[in-house]
């Protein structure tokens, strides 16, 4: 196992199927797609169960020198291994979505997503500046194909859209990185993790990056090129764009602009919240107001992902761990939703909720996984989404008690819009002739709920395997950050355990 180059296999597998799929006809190419992101998916398990938890911070390391300061440089920490571990995870289920909705240029879209897959691992196990650079950047060319292409009537304003809010951004990082390497002398990820960057600088550092990551995540004002993007993409499309894609700007958070900028992170926390309170309750009353279910679902990914930054920037060990629940959550759950959609688009071609109605007397498979990634959500106990959002406020409402106020509204009124939602869809007189013949799940779409449900409950129910490979790689960040953590206003103090009263002493010694 040792000498298993585990993490070029990851990436070799779906580059070598994206070649192979542009050459085949519609039904191998499927076939190849699936077959390759399975061995992917087993290739990620393997790593998963090989990771040694309390051992190294970077392990699966492979490091090759390729010209001047440029490195093929690999290597996962906790929470790397476990982005990757979702994108291996959602992939193939992605795939089975498409089998049969996609019908023109089969091959080409397959190879897009294969390619999409390569990218995506490619950020979170680079461990070079330039070569997490270019898959940061290279993630945009194949999502933009899916929604240019294969996307719904107003395909091309929400590509254009997504690809120039999301690349202008990224300029200022790129001259963010430029400067760091000038500073640093290397672009070796972990050794700049511990450099310490002059504070000046990393204020000017600090905001390029939030330029490129807070568009990526993506945070209020700046993510109006989301609800676009999703209405507009494919089923499949949505579910990777939110299951994994947005989670690439709190990953960059955490992988960058906290450890190395530490003193810019501090100084910049008020930002953070106040963005972060603002975005759960102003997109959470955004949502309340759609007609169209995806939209709805993807302003409540904006609410959902300020949760992640509110307990990232909360710098302690609940907050940053929850925050990290709530990312993989999300990026479940969020998948499932837009999958429930995807479902029944493909039998009545419209996502207005008003068309449906009475779902659960014809559809009562659907009715019940569409309730319970509602309720997960919702984040209700038992589900994913409870154990993150509770974890990220508890941490929260020890670096400021007014951000955590706002955040706990804004999942009171995420339930407010999820149940209305669904009791839209599922609840009500089943009236209409054309909902009356939609056929309940079939079993392609069994196949895809069911991994889906019981990874949401696995992480609801037991979170400590998912918690566990990361809590080293937390503690190293707020060790990192403990030397300029502001005070926060919750003044939580341990309680003593109250003195004898010395009456009571004496009774006690009159006894003896």
């Amino acid at each position: 196992m040792s000498g298993l180059p585990i993490l070029s296999l990851m990436l070799a597998i779906p580059m070598v199927a994206a070649i192979l799929c542009l050459f085949l006809e519609a039904r191998p190419a499927r076939q190849v797609a699936l077959a390759a992101t399975l061995l992917d998916f087993a290739l990620a398990v393997l790593m998963w169960t090989q990771f040694d938890i309390g051992g190294a911070q970077w392990q699966f390391v492979e490091r090759a020198d390729l010209f001047g300061r440029f490195q093929w440089a690999l290597g996962v920490d906790g929470v790397a291994m476990m982005l990757v571990v979702l994108s291996a995870f959602l992939m193939p289920l992605c795939i089975l979505a498409s089998w049969e909705s996609v019908k023109e240029r089969v091959g080409l879209y397959m190879a897009m997503f294969l390619i999409m897959e390569v990218i995506m691992i490619g950020v979170f196990v680079a461990q070079d500046l330039l070569l997490f650079y270019i898959f940061f950047e290279g993630v945009l060319i194949p999502m933009y194909l899916i929604i240019g292409i294969w996307g719904g009537a107003n395909r091309r304003y929400a590509a254009y859209k997504f690809f120039l809010y999301t690349l202008l951004g990224s300029v200022l990082m790129l001259l963010a990185m430029i400067a760091m390497i000038r500073e640093a002398g290397t672009t070796e990820i972990p050794v700049l993790l511990n450099y310490d960057f002059p504070p000046e600088m990393q204020t000017w550092l600090w905001l390029a990056f939030f330029a490129s990551m807070a568009v990526k995540m993506p945070m209020w004002p700046v993510h109006t090129w989301l609800p676009d993007a999703h209405v507009q993409a494919p089923t499949a499309g949505s579910m990777i764009l939110a299951g994994v894609l947005l989670k690439m700007g709190s990953y960059g958070f955490l992988r960058f602009m906290m450890p190395m900028f530490p003193d810019a992170s501090a100084q910049f926390m008020w930002l953070i919240f106040g963005l972060s309170m603002v975005a759960v309750i102003y997109t959470s009353l955004v949502a309340l107001v759609q007609s169209d279910m995806k939209k709805l679902i993807a302003y409540s990914s904006v609410a959902h992902m300020a949760i992640v930054t509110a307990g990232l920037y909360a710098f302690n060990q609940q907050g940053i761990e929850g925050a990290l629940i709530v990312m993989l959550s999300h990026g479940v759950v969020s998948a499932a939703l837009f999958f429930c959609v995807g479902v029944i688009y493909d039998r009545l071609h419209t996502r207005e909720i008003d068309r449906y109605g009475g779902l659960a007397v014809n559809m009562p498979a659907y009715a019940l996984f569409f309730l319970l990634f509602t309720m997960a959500s919702i984040g209700l106990p038992g589900t994913s989404g409870f154990v993150g959002e509770f974890l990220s406020l508890a941490g929260l409402y020890e670096a400021s008690s007014w951000a955590a106020l706002a955040c706990t509204t804004g999942i009171i009124l995420g339930a407010a819009y999820m149940l209305y939602l669904y009791r839209r869809v599922v609840f009500g007189e089943l009236t209409k002739d054309d909902v009356k013949a939609m056929p309940d799940l079939n079993p392609r779409e069994w196949a895809i709920f069911v991994p889906l449900a019981a990874v949401t409950l696995w992480m609801g129910v037991y979170p400590e395997s998912f918690l566990a490979p990361m809590r080293g790689d937390v503690t190293t960040v707020v060790a990192r950050l403990a030397p300029t953590k502001p005070a926060g206003d919750a003044q939580l103090a341990a309680a003593r355990p109250k003195a004898a009263a010395p009456a009571d002493a004496h009774h006690a010694g009159g006894v003896q």
